[in-house]
């Protein structure tokens, strides 16, 4: 497969649509970012890149990092974490407070805030530093150990995260977090203000390309955690939007409101798109388009 060419022709194909949408308003430090830039990259499963575009520009990789908190905790700690979150699509925004006390505080899934403020609670418990964990393992997947947390978007974050507080309260009233809620709540804004670029990003998924194998050979998740990670990822990846997600590009994928998705064909590549106009879902309006127009000319999809 000759990456290049289709990356190439694929930015072409988006560019009428790179700007639609609106960057991310509700936390201040995201919303001057530049709507008309966008990247894209991909990892093959031997640790070849390939980008087109801006695909080396830092952006907040924000709700991505749920993802790799997910992988980390599943490492470590198994399936327990499926006793105090679920696995099914949300049907709701990202950030609803409306299931929570339907469902008595246990999140419908571990990429809506909710769910993954119960995921950080737990890798903080196993680790005593779940943001840091996280920043080393990126890290070290990337081959970037430059990478950093953006304090400016973190401190954006918590000073604009009174939703996330009272979903974190919350569930702290019905015995869902272990740790306090200041705490839980630091350590989630610290990961989602990592700032990563298309290369770094495509890089540190490959693991779940590569059914649970990091980038050093080792192993990180066993085949079955690494497939249930990408059925995750499937349903409930993008928000209430996983459904035409899924209709459209076909692939295990997790946005971010940064602008970011990454994607993953398992067995072959992981991809990263980036582009900060967001639809009203929360989703990059031209990254999806993107890994759209990848999957219909390389055919490559789970489907």
């Amino acid at each position: 497969m000759d990456y290049q060419a289709v990356l190439d022709e694929v930015a072409a194909y988006v560019k009428p649509q790179v700007g639609r949408g609106q960057v991310a308003q509700y936390i201040p430090a995201l919303a001057e970012v530049d709507a008309q830039r966008f990247g894209m990259a991909v990892a093959d499963a031997d640790g070849g890149i390939t980008g087109v575009g801006d695909w080396e520009v830092p952006f907040s990789v924000q709700s991505i990092s749920k993802a790799f908190g997910l992988a980390l905790v599943l490492a470590q700690d198994g399936e327990r974490i499926w006793r105090r979150v679920g696995r099914e699509p949300s049907g709701n925004p990202f950030n609803s407070l409306v299931q929570l006390e339907y469902e008595n505080g246990i999140p419908r899934n571990p990429f809506i805030n909710a769910g993954a403020l119960v995921v950080t609670d737990r890798l903080h418990s196993l680790t005593g530093d779940a943001s840091t964990t996280m920043l080393d393992f990126l890290r070290a997947e990337s081959g970037n150990d430059r990478l950093a947390f953006d304090p400016a978007v973190a401190a954006s974050e918590s000073g604009h995260g009174d939703r996330n507080a009272a979903l974190a309260h919350f569930m702290a009233s019905y015995g869902n977090l272990d740790n306090p809620v200041p705490t839980v709540l630091e350590h989630y804004f610290w990961q989602c203000s990592i700032e990563m670029s298309c290369r770094d990003l495509a890089l540190a998924g490959t693991f779940l390309a590569r059914h649970g194998l990091r980038a050093d050979g080792s192993r990180l998740l066993s085949r079955r955690e690494a497939k249930r990670v990408n059925a995750v990822m499937l349903t409930c990846g993008t928000y209430d939007a996983a459904g035409d997600f899924a209709y459209r590009v076909g692939l295990p994928g997790k946005s971010g409101v940064g602008g970011g998705i990454i994607a993953v064909i398992p067995g072959r590549c992981t991809l990263c798109v980036w582009s900060p106009g967001l639809d009203a879902r929360g989703n990059s309006v031209a990254g999806v388009a993107a890994l759209d127009h990848f999957t219909t000319l390389t055919g490559w999809s789970v489907f």
